[in-house]
């Protein structure tokens, strides 16, 4: 016989993820009208004139707006569907407008193509070519960096006919304005519907604007401090529950298969949850056990202490089995490689430590909005810390936060570090959402101290709105580095401009070395006749990998390298087939490589040389990285089985086999 306790949290679950979907739909539409709209008029560079950040401003607030609409229509109880629409598409376009008009003229993401940008479109681009689990760089390897964000990505590209890096910018924006709609819908499930809107947009803005140039760890970010009361709703219930473990475990498992740190400091708070309540239930049981005065002999508990432990680590057994299940979706290949006997890891990912790193971030004690929110939220999480189950799920969460950056600091006495500094945006998503719930709390008080309810809470209202619009108008401010990058960087073209180059600025000066890329590509695919994903190119001038499928013979850097890769072997490696005696012994050293030989060499001219400007990982050091330069003379090149071809600033040469 089913009871009503049986149905209620399935047709719970099953609103929740239709809302859900209707939100990801309506996100989706909002997105894809304002992005388009932005592109059909031909504004100016955002770091030259303030035109779009005044537009910016006005799509913010008008953004901001429709969020106040959607607060009042859920606390008068009128038309809840209308309240529903103006909350998803007032978060979506906060996303789209926030990120979106900033970069409305350039084809570029945050960040353009440089630093770490470069190898997350080298990403995109290999998964737009192809939807094959392949290596960003290396050939005939399985992917190392999760590649749930980027392979969606890529579809995305393919079905709309972009190249990788130009569906980049789109599709993190829409992404981003679909996940932060999403998340509100979970928030609904979890709190009060008007303090789930404040929530959802408080930790939306805080990722938007400090989580946003990673686009695929960003996605996560604004889900995770709902999932953590979700994950501690089903963890510290002595039965039930199970709703909550299968979303923790997918929510996990997606993280899984898009951002390993973030998912390692969520699966690491979702541990220490478990043992904080396995601990509470344990003590539970023996205050039960203890005789008291008025009970009758005979009414305590028998069962041992110990067994009430058993409830919250079988639910944690669960969430990770539906997790690491997830995870297989994009870890398998790896897995399988590694079992078939693969040559032991070489990566150097976790070398960077910068100041950051190095000590922790008290967001709280700063003179600023953001100051005052994260110092709000301090101050809620200790009152309410025995009383709120929120509370005590984001409490955990910061905590977890800086165990995990004192852990990563520890670690550096053995050579390596747990990047706690990523870790900001995620503090800062906790705190956020605490602060709101501080907030409101606090206006509560208020209200019952002064008894002069509705003065203060048209007080209370104003001055939350007022703070979201300063703070949010203040996010392109924040941005302004990575803003400025997307319009400074070169993007290939497929026509030449007046001066016969093919590349492009989109702050209209003058081009880099970018736009020599793509006659180097024709050139490529003429004389190797191969179709760019079974080419091997070595070049230091990887970005170019970025906006071409070609695989490389080597990385950016180390700590960006496959580590099935051997990135020091093939660096080895290169520096001496730079010393060849003859073009022939280069032949001959090509041909005994253990890795598949470059098909081409792109090369930068010096004098009598070719070079080629490389990395070495320097950890502990801050920068982490030394340049070095190789440098191949141009006899090396002199057999027929190579042709050199100037273009540019570049030499290009092609090996025939």
């Amino acid at each position: 016989m089913t009871t009503n306790d049986d149905v209620r949290p399935g047709r719970r679950i099953a609103v929740g993820v239709g809302e859900g979907a209707a939100a990801a739909v309506v996100a989706l539409v909002v997105a894809a009208v304002g992005l388009f709209a932005f592109s059909v008029v031909q504004w100016p560079a955002f770091n030259s004139s303030n035109v779009t950040r005044a537009l910016t401003t006005v799509g913010q607030v008008v953004a901001v707006a429709l969020l106040v609409v959607a607060v009042l229509l859920i606390r008068l109880g009128k038309w809840p569907l209308v309240a529903k629409l103006a909350s998803w598409i007032g978060i979506s376009s906060f996303v789209t407008v926030t990120l979106g008009m900033p970069l409305a003229a350039t084809k570029l993401y945050l960040f353009g193509v440089s630093v770490d940008q470069e190898f997350r479109t080298e990403y995109l681009t290999r998964l737009t070519d192809s939807p094959a689990l392949r290596d960003m760089t290396y050939v005939d390897l399985p992917p190392f960096y999760p590649a749930g964000w980027f392979w969606i990505g890529g579809r995305v590209g393919d079905l709309l006919g972009m190249a990788g890096w130009e569906v980049f910018k789109p599709y993190a924006i829409a992404m981003l304005a679909i996940a932060a709609a999403i998340a509100l819908v979970l928030w609904t499930q979890l709190v009060r519907a008007d303090l789930a809107v404040g929530a959802a947009a408080a930790v939306t803005a805080m990722t938007v604007a400090y989580a946003s140039p990673e686009a695929y760890g960003a996605v996560l970010v604004v889900f995770i401090p709902p999932v953590l009361i979700l994950a501690w709703g089903a963890l510290h219930r002595t039965s039930g529950g199970w709703g909550a473990v299968l979303g923790t475990g997918l929510f996990l498992g997606v993280a899984a298969c898009f951002y390993t740190l973030y998912l390692a400091i969520a699966a690491f708070t979702v541990v220490l949850m478990a043992v904080v309540a396995a601990g509470v239930a344990v003590a539970r049981r023996r205050a039960e056990r203890k005789p008291r005065v008025g009970r009758p002999r005979g009414d305590e508990v028998s069962a041992a202490p110990w067994r009430a432990a058993i409830a919250p680590l079988v639910k944690l057994a669960v969430i990770g089995a539906i997790a690491g299940v997830l995870a297989l979706v994009v870890w398998a290949p790896y897995l399988l490689e590694m079992l078939a006997g693969a040559k032991l890891p070489s990566g150097n990912a976790f070398h960077y430590l910068p100041e950051s790193g190095a000590e922790l971030a008290f967001p709280m004690l700063e003179f600023s909005l953001r100051g005052a929110l994260c110092l709000l939220g301090v101050l809620w999480l200790v009152v309410r810390a025995g009383s709120s189950r929120r509370a005590q799920a984001l409490g955990i969460g910061v905590v977890a936060v800086y165990l995990w950056t004192l852990l990563s600091m520890a670690v550096t006495a053995i050579g390596t570090t747990l990047l706690s500094f990523r870790l900001e945006p995620v503090l800062l998503a906790l705190l956020a959402a605490a602060g709101v719930f501080g907030f409101v709390e606090g206006a509560g008080m208020v209200y019952r101290v002064l008894n002069e309810s509705a003065p203060v809470r048209t007080a209370s209202t104003v001055l939350a709105v007022l703070g979201a619009v300063a703070y949010a108008q203040h996010i392109p401010t924040v941005l302004t580095h990575e803003i400025d990058t997307a319009y400074t960087d070169t993007v290939p073209t497929t026509e030449p401009d007046a001066d016969g180059t093919y590349g492009e600025r989109a702050d209209k000066r003058k081009p880099s070395a970018v736009a020599y890329y793509h006659p180097v590509d024709e050139a490529i695919l003429a004389e190797t006749g191969r179709p760019r994903d079974e080419t091997v190119v070595l070049t230091a001038d990887t970005s170019f990998l970025s906006f071409y499928p070609y695989f490389g013979f080597q990385a950016l850097t180390s700590h960006y390298a496959n580590p099935l890769a051997d990135f020091k072997g093939r660096a080895d490696t290169i520096a001496a087939w730079s010393e060849a005696e003859s073009s022939g012994a280069l032949l001959d050293a090509m041909a005994e490589s253990p890795w598949r030989a470059p098909d081409a060499f792109l090369f930068r001219r010096d004098a009598d040389t070719y070079t080629l400007r490389l990395a070495e990982d320097v950890y502990p050091n801050d920068p982490n990285v030394r340049r070095y330069t190789v440098a191949f003379p141009r006899s090396l090149f002199t057999d027929p089985a190579f042709t050199t071809t100037d273009i540019g600033p570049f030499t290009l040469v092609t090996v025939r086999r």
